[in-house]
């Protein structure tokens, strides 16, 4: 069924040019003017929570926790 101009002009009405935010160009640009932006990203990851875990610790941690009320707030 070919398309009137009708319809084609009803459609335009709804058509819009794609929305960018202010967030999303300035970390476009921030990528652009340092391409190894990403790559430090990792690095500091991999520094801070990429690390082998002491299951002893972790354990130690977990058996010494209290369990808590279910009203924190309220005296026994």
């Amino acid at each position: 069924m070919p398309q009137t101009p009708e319809i084609l002009t009803a459609m335009s009405l709804f058509a819009r040019k794609p929305y960018k935010s202010e967030a999303t160009n300035f970390i476009e640009e921030l990528k652009a003017r340092r391409p190894t932006l990403e790559a430090e990203q990792r690095a500091g990851r991999a520094r801070l929570w990429d690390r082998a875990q002491d299951r002893e610790a972790v354990a130690d941690w977990s058996d010494a926790q209290v369990p808590q009320q279910p009203y924190v707030y309220q005296t026994k």
